[in-house]
Parts: C-alpha cells; structure tokens; sequence
C-alpha cells in the first residue's frame, strides 16, 4: 500500500504497520505481543492505531531496550 494512502487511515494491519515502519511483520507481531506497540487482536488479526505506530517513531527511547530476536 502507498504512503499516500496510508494518510487516512487511523487503523492499520501487520502489513501496513511493517511497511509504515520499515520493519519485519515478524517484528511488528513480536512488539505487538510484547506490548510496545498497543494495539487489539480482533479474531487472529492484529490491528494498530496509527498514531500508536507514529509515538514509536516520535519517540525511539520506547525500543532502546525491547528484545527484537527469538532467544
């Protein structure tokens, strides 16, 4: 999906999130899951508000500490 597209969204999938954010689906379930990023499991989907994904972007020290990887 564009970024232009993505401009009037206030709900975004794993998918969306991940191409928002630059990142890996895998990535976004993990912070989904650890909390980082709030967002409401509706079925076995996960959605995110966007301005919860933009908080991650406006303020980095959030992820300074967050385990990314599979131990």
């Amino acid at each position: 999906m564009e970024l232009s597209a993505q401009k009037n969204r206030f709900v975004l999938t794993v998918k969306e999130t991940a191409e928002y954010l630059r990142l890996s689906e895998m990535t976004i379930l993990r912070l989904a899951a650890q909390g980082v990023i709030p967002g409401a499991k509706i079925g076995r989907q996960w959605r995110f508000e966007k301005e919860s994904v933009q908080m991650l972007i406006r303020n980095p020290e959030i992820l300074r500490h967050v385990e990314l990887r599979k131990c």
